[in-house]
Formats: C-alpha cells, structure tokens, sequence
C-alpha cells in the first residue's frame, strides 16, 4: 500500500528542516510517496515530484508579496488542483505561515479527509493570538520546535508535539573537532536578506572602525549567506573603504561561531544558532519605522531574540531600532574583548537556554509523527 504526503515549504530554511523531517520518514516508511513545493535540500530528498520553487516563493514583507500578488495567486491555485488530483494521506505544511494558513484553509474546504500536520507552528504566541482558534479548527497535529509553545496551542485544543529543534541534529554536524576561539576575531552577522544587510552592515562597519580605533591587533570577519549577498556586502566594504581589512566569505558562518572571539548579529536564527556554539555576542535589529510602530502594538512579548524567549529572560543584550547604532554596539563587544569572565558567564548562560531546544532527533521525532497519520494511526484532537 502506498502512502501519499503532499508538502509545502516557502523558504531556505523550512526546506533544510523538512530535508530532515523527510530524509527519516523515507527511512522508516520507505513506501512513502511524497509530491508539494519546497527548495532543493527537500528535492534532493524526494526527488523531482518535490517542485524547488524558493527562490521565488522566498518573500518578505506586505509590499513585496503585494506586488507579486498574481504570481502568488496563480501558484496557489495549482497546488491546490494538485493535491486534489494526488489526494494524499496527509498534507505536511512547514513554517511559511503567510500562505500555508491559507492553503490549509482551501485544503480543508476542497478535500476535508486530508489529514492536515504543521511542522514549526507559527509564531502566533507573538504576533497574533486570534489566529490560535482558526489554527485549532483547520489542523489535525502541530509539530512544535520550542517547548513553551505547546501548552499555548494545546491549551487551546489543537493535539500538540514538542519534537524539539532541528537545529540541534545540524549543527552538530558542522561542529569543528578542538576548534580554539581567537580572542581578537570579532564575528559580524548581518542576516540573510538583502534589505537586513543594509539596513544593519554599515552600522556594523562602523562599530568594527571603532573597535579597530581602540584596539589596532583586533581581525573582523562577516560571513555572507549566499554569493548574491556576497556582492552586496563587497559593495559595502569598498564604499565604506573597509574591504581591505574586513575579511569576507560566503557560507562560513558556522565556522566563525566556533572560531570568533565574540560577535554582533541580525535578529533571527543565527542567534540560536550561534548560542549553541556558545558565542558571546549582542543582537541588532532594524525594520521600517512604519513597520516597527505597527510591530509594536501588534507584538505581545518584551524580548526579540529567539533565545531571550527561550529563557524567558534577557541572556543577550538586544539593541533595536534607534539603539542599534555603533557607539552602544561597539561599547558592549568591548566588554566582551576585555573580560574573559564575561564571555564565559554568558557562554554558561547560553548552554542552560539552548539545553531547552531538545536533545538529537527532533527529525526523527516529527517523522514519527507524520507517519502516525500516513499510517492513521495519528489521534484525533
């Protein structure tokens, strides 16, 4: 008997994750037939029923989708055609809230026998509680990655599994044997979207300039997340004429966290990333201020980094908006370059966070669950 799973991934990283998540389920049910949209790490998995469109499903902000909204539209009504047409066991939608909500809906509407999982829940507990009750009604299993998300949905009557962070099983993979952290390389992280890159990296250049000012042995490293950006932060460093003693690379930036003495980063994964490897670094970030004021009054946490959450205090020091600026930033990773105390009080403090995440085989863990279902074996809500 063949089973059938119909996936939807929009993004980079929801398609390393569900690479993953589908790499087990072919281990343990290797019958498994798998179809839906998502990058090439999921199609390198299951082949090319698996269609890599995240290069430009890939989108951020309400303008952006808006002036793609036919594109969107388009695209959306051909998955839906096809998964009436395929009529899988079970329909696996991973993060991309913004249009896997609403396909969930369509999917629910058009082929309600489909079985409807979430693999890393949107984080409603943030920005939209209201979105909680339609989350309830519309799925059949939430997969969560954080372990205080799932009293929140389950309190709420959606069937809920902490299966724990993916990152965990991957990064460990990229860990260096005896890698020694060199106290005078500072890290820059600038995030891996163009529009972060330079709202953040010039402020980035300028902290290292003053870094460079007050200590003249100290190196300064920024990997980039694709060539793409690479370009951009090149641009950057020669407008800045910093390019000659700002080293650049492309895809390094698991090697720095091990290898940097400390670092500044964008808001976002990298931060979590670079606390499992147990990085003293200072979060920034900076968004329209338009967005931010509307941020603001929608967003119901204190705290923005992922591990701040986590911790449910703040473990590392956030800078965001107008405090994002290159004296208070430059200010903070001094502190870190002349107090081996301070990075090793901090480097404790990140270990007990990131203890949080779930130990190996967060995978492994949803892979079970999504063969619960395709075995129907999955329990009712």
């Amino acid at each position: 008997m063949s089973n059938r799973l119909y996936v939807v991934a929009g993004e980079l990283s929801g398609d390393v994750h569900g690479a993953g998540l589908l790499h087990s389920l072919k281990t343990s049910l290797p019958t498994v037939e798998i179809r839906g949209v998502g990058g090439p790490a999921m199609q390198q998995v299951a082949g090319f029923a698996v269609c890599d469109w995240v290069e430009h499903s890939a989108v951020m902000g309400v303008w952006e989708v808006l002036k793609r909204y036919g594109w969107f539209k388009k695209r959306f009504a051909q998955l839906l055609a096809e998964l009436k047409s395929f009529r899988p066991e079970v329909l696996l939608l991973i993060d991309y809230p913004g249009f896997n909500i609403r396909f969930a809906e369509a999917a629910k509407r058009e082929c309600p026998e489909i079985r409807i999982v979430y693999y890393i829940s949107p984080q409603v507990w943030a920005w939209n509680h209201r979105r909680i009750p339609k989350l309830v009604r519309l799925l059949d299993e939430m997969l969560c990655l954080f372990p205080f998300e799932q009293p929140i949905f389950q309190n709420a009557g959606l069937k809920t599994t902490f299966v724990g962070h993916p990152l965990v099983d991957e990064l460990e993979t990229q860990r260096i044997p005896s890698v020694l952290r060199d106290e005078r390389l500072v890290g820059l992280f600038p995030g891996s979207r163009e529009r972060e890159v330079a709202r953040l990296f010039p402020m980035m250049i300028e902290t290292a300039k003053r870094l460079q000012s007050w200590k003249a042995d100290l190196r300064f490293e920024v990997p980039a997340a694709s060539p793409k950006l690479a370009e951009q932060i090149r641009g950057l460093l020669i407008d800045a004429g910093a390019d000659h003693w700002i080293l650049l690379t492309t895809g390094a930036s698991h090697s720095l966290m091990q290898r940097a003495g400390c670092a500044v980063i964008a808001s976002g994964t990298a931060t979590l990333e670079a606390a499992y490897y147990g990085l003293p670094y200072c979060l920034v970030y900076r968004m329209a201020p338009l967005t931010y004021l509307l941020a603001k009054a929608l967003v119901k946490i204190e705290l923005v980094g992922l591990v701040n959450i986590l911790a449910e205090e703040q473990v590392v020091e956030e800078f965001i908006q107008t405090k994002a600026e290159p004296v208070a930033v430059s200010r903070s990773l001094q502190e870190f370059l002349e107090s081996p105390e301070r990075r090793q009080a901090l480097k404790a403090r990140l270990a007990d966070t990131v203890a949080k995440l779930g130990g190996p085989g967060a995978h492994d863990r949803a892979a079970r669950a999504v063969a619960a279902w395709l075995l129907d074996q999955g329990q009712g809500k």
